[in-house]
């Protein structure tokens, strides 16, 4: 079979979930089917940047706009982040994410402008939808009319990591891009409420929607020594600071899935996190749930967990196992799934 996808997300100089998702999808399909010639397609300036093919079965990069000129048409095209313009295969599959920038005010206007036609266009282009959530897959059918027939949930995953010697320590780690969405305003505020020996690490870029008002509420909070804007770190310092935090905060407002925090679980650390959007799916019953628009609801649950380090012992515990249950390669064999799904039914 000749799978086309669309690598474009996959070029990122600081992977964010999208990114990750892209990458272990054209990898782990490659290395799973041997048989198969896959072909990774770029937009133009992603192309000039894409990286040499690393296995024998992907055949060449290709310059997305090309694809189906230069040769036979691929069985399956896969969009791989909400984005489909043209068909560019005799069956098509289109991966959604999440559709918070038709729902809340994340974003700038022209952006969510641009982005709903885009969603609209994939959605009309594409004969199967990938959601990486039940939540997502209601979205894009309540959102965007698409019947549940053509919706197939194929989660996201996590790495079960080799374990650093743990040396916890009195920090709490939250990991994502500082922006409104991610809700880092509220964390900071219930953190003031905490001990003041406890600290936390914000690893994130500090480069998202809102960001320059979150910077200027931490400069002006009375914890502020206490509170470390990281920026973007290396996966190697991100396994530091899983290996020393003893919680995990996120509080997030709107995800379509929440990779932080399968990955959190998988590191052994305790999670605090919200009773909305995809995280309750994504955590089950192994996390701490709170109202992220409730400050004493966060505030309240880091306050039991400080106090309480035999119920940080059993939410390890039940993290490990629950991110056991997501591993990437569930994932990769689910997508090509529907992809012969897809096939059969030509």
């Amino acid at each position: 079979m000749r799978i086309a996808l669309d690598a474009t997300y996959s070029i990122d100089k600081h992977p964010s979930g999208i990114a990750v998702y892209s990458r272990e999808i054209l990898d782990g399909l490659a290395l799973s089917h041997p048989a198969d010639s896959f072909f990774h397609c770029y937009r133009l300036k992603q192309y000039r940047q894409a990286p040499k093919p690393r296995y024998p079965n992907v055949e060449k990069n290709t310059l997305l706009p090309l694809l189906g000129g230069n040769f036979t048409r691929p069985a399956v095209f896969h969009a791989l982040n909400q984005r489909c313009d043209r068909r560019l295969g005799k069956c098509v599959v289109t991966t959604f994410h999440d559709l918070f920038v038709l729902t809340g005010q994340y974003s700038t206007a022209d952006f969510r402008r641009r982005f709903a036609r885009q969603a609209r266009l994939a959605e009309r282009t594409s004969d199967m939808i990938i959601a990486v959530s039940e939540f997502t897959a209601n979205q894009v059918h309540q959102l965007l009319n698409v019947e549940r027939t053509r919706i197939r949930v194929v989660p996201h995953g996590a790495h079960m990591p080799e374990p650093l010697p743990r040396v916890e320590e009195k920090m709490i780690l939250t990991v994502g891009a500082i922006q409104l969405r991610k809700n880092t305003a509220r964390l900071i505020e219930a953190f003031e409420s905490l001990p003041g020996d406890w600290r936390l690490v914000l690893a994130g870029a500090a480069s998202g929607y809102g960001a320059e008002q979150i910077l200027e509420r931490i400069t002006a909070s009375a914890a502020r020594d206490r509170i470390h804007v990281a920026g973007y770190v290396s996966r190697d310092e991100l396994e530091r600071l899983y290996a020393r935090a003893a919680i995990f905060a996120f509080p997030s407002l709107d995800e379509g899935f929440g990779i932080p925090v399968l990955e959190a679980m998988a590191h052994g650390v305790p999670v605090v996190t919200s009773n909305c959007s995809a995280l309750p799916e994504v955590a089950g019953t192994a996390a701490v749930l709170v109202d992220p628009k409730d400050v004493s609801s966060i505030a309240g649950a880091l306050s039991d967990l400080i106090a309480n380090p035999e119920k940080r012992a059993a939410l390890r515990e039940a993290g490990l196992a629950r991110a056991r249950f997501f591993p990437w390669q569930r994932a990769v064999n689910e997508t090509y799934a529907v992809y012969r799904e897809l096939i059969d039914k030509r």
